[in-house]
C-alpha cells in the first residue's frame, strides 16, 4: 500500500538520523572515557581507536533498539499532529493494523540486534580484554616513552631516558626513581644499556649517582658508580583466571550453566526481547492529543527505555547473585511488558473505556 511504503520511508530518515546522531554521542563519551583510562596505563596509546572502535560495536544493539523506539514514537506524533492518522483510522484501520508495516521495517534491525547481542558483542568485549593485557604484560622497559617520565607496573619506579631503550638497547641521560622496602632510591647516569642475564633482564647504568634515603629515619646515602646494574621486573600478569562473562561466547555462556554465566546470557537476550516490546509500546505510546507539546512522546519513550534497560539490568545482577532463576525472570519481565504492551493497544484499537465520567449517562 502507498501508506506503508510512504511510512517506511519516512521511518527510513527518522531512524538513519537518530542512529547518527546517538552514535555520535556515544563515541564522543567513549572517546574521553577510554583517552583518559590510557592516560592512567590502561590501554596503549596508539591503541585508542581500536578500543574504541571495539566499544562502540558492543553499545550497538542498545543504540539501534534506542533508534528504533524514538523513530516510531517521532514518526507516529508527526502524523497525529499533521491528522493523517484520523485518515488512516477514519478508512476502518486501528492502530493494530500499523504493526503490519513497522514489523516489516523493523525486522532487519531485530536480526542486527540479534548477530550484535550474541555474537559481535562477546568477540568486541574479548577484543578490548585482549589489548588491556596485552599492555599490562609489558615488561618496565617496553614501558619507557623518550622524553617522558614513565611508572612501572607495579609503580614503585619511575623512569626517564632520552633515547628509546626498547629499540637499540641503549640510551642516555637516565633516570630512576624507586620506592620499596621503605627506602627511597634515586639514580641517574648518563648511559645506559639493557642486557640480559641468566637472572633476568638488567639495566647496566654507567656513570652515574645514586642517591638513597631510609623513610623512617631520614637518613641519606650518597653514591657514585661507574657500571650499576638493577634489575627489571618481567612479571607477567597471570591472565588464566576466571574470564569475564561478557567476553565469552554465546555457546560457552549455555554450556557453562553457572548464575554468572546466566546472568549475562539473560541480558543479551533481553536485548532482542526488548526491541521487539519496544515497537508494540512505541504505537500505542504515540496516540497522544495533538494539542499536547510534541516533546512529551519523546520524554515518554525515554522515561520508558531507561526503565526497561535498567530492568535488564537489575535482573542480570539478580540472577548472577543466585536470587531469581534466569528463565522465570525472563518470561515474566518480558512476557510482563508484551501482555501489558498488547493490552495497551487494544484498548486503543478498540476504543474501550476503563472508567466513565461520574455523572454521565449512556444514551
Amino acid at each position: 500500500m502507498l501508506f506503508h511504503s510512504s511510512l517506511r520511508r519516512e521511518l527510513s530518515r527518522s531512524f538513519g538520523a537518530t542512529l547518527i546522531v546517538l552514535v555520535t554521542v556515544v563515541m564522543t563519551m567513549i572517546l574521553i572515557r577510554t583517552l583518559g583510562q590510557a592516560s592512567r596505563g590502561s590501554f596503549n596509546p596508539s591503541d585508542v581507536t581500536l578500543v574504541m572502535g571495539y566499544t562502540v560495536l558492543a553499545y550497538l544493539p542498545t543504540l539501534l533498539t534506542m533508534s528504533l523506539f524514538i523513530a516510531i514514537i517521532a514518526c507516529l506524533s508527526r502524523m497525529y499532529r499533521d491528522s493523517e492518522m484520523v485518515i488512516w483510522l477514519c478508512s476502518g484501520k486501528g492502530l493494530a493494523s500499523l504493526l503490519r508495516p513497522l514489523m516489516r521495517f523493523a525486522w532487519p534491525v531485530f536480526l542486527a540486534v540479534a548477530t550484535l547481542s550474541l555474537l559481535v558483542l562477546p568477540w568486541s568485549k574479548q577484543r578490548v580484554e585482549d589489548l588491556k593485557i596485552q599492555h599490562q604484560q609489558r615488561n618496565d622497559l617496553q614501558r619507557i616513552t623518550p622524553g617522558q617520565f614513565q611508572a612501572s607496573a607495579n609503580g614503585n619506579r619511575v623512569f626517564f631516558v632520552e633515547k628509546n631503550l626498547t629499540e637499540e638497547k641503549t640510551g642516555s641521560n637516565v633516570f630512576i626513581a624507586t620506592t620499596e622496602n621503605g627506602k627511597q632510591t634515586v639514580t641517574s647516569a648518563r648511559s645506559g644499556r639493557v642486557e640480559a642475564l641468566p637472572q633476568g633482564q638488567f639495566l647496566m647504568l654507567s656513570r652515574g649517582q645514586r642517591l638513597e634515603s631510609t623513610l623512617a629515619t631520614n637518613d641519606l646515602k650518597l653514591s657514585e658508580f661507574e657500571t650499576y646494574g638493577t634489575q627489571v621486573s618481567t612479571k607477567v600478569i597471570d591472565t588464566v583466571g576466571i574470564a569475564p562473562a561478557n567476553t565469552l561466547s554465546t555457546l560457552a555462556l549455555i554450556e557453562s550453566g553457572t548464575t554468572r554465566s546466566l546472568g549475562e546470557l539473560s541480558w543479551r537476550i533481553g536485548l532482542i526481547f526488548a526491541s521487539i516490546n519496544f515497537v508494540i509500546i512505541g504505537v500505542v505510546a504515540s496516540s497522544a492529543n495533538p494539542r499536547v507539546n510534541k516533546s512529551v512522546n519523546l520524554v515518554f519513550s525515554l522515561f520508558a527505555f531507561i526503565t526497561y534497560y535498567n530492568l535488564i539490568n537489575l535482573g542480570q545482577s539478580w540472577i548472577v547473585a543466585d536470587k531469581v532463576d534466569a528463565v522465570p525472570f525472563m518470561v515474566g519481565l518480558h512476557g510482563g511488558i508484551l501482555l501489558l504492551a498488547v493490552l495497551w493497544l487494544s484498548k486503543a484499537h478498540n476504543n474501550w473505556v476503563l472508567f466513565s465520567r461520574p455523572g454521565k449517562r449512556s444514551t
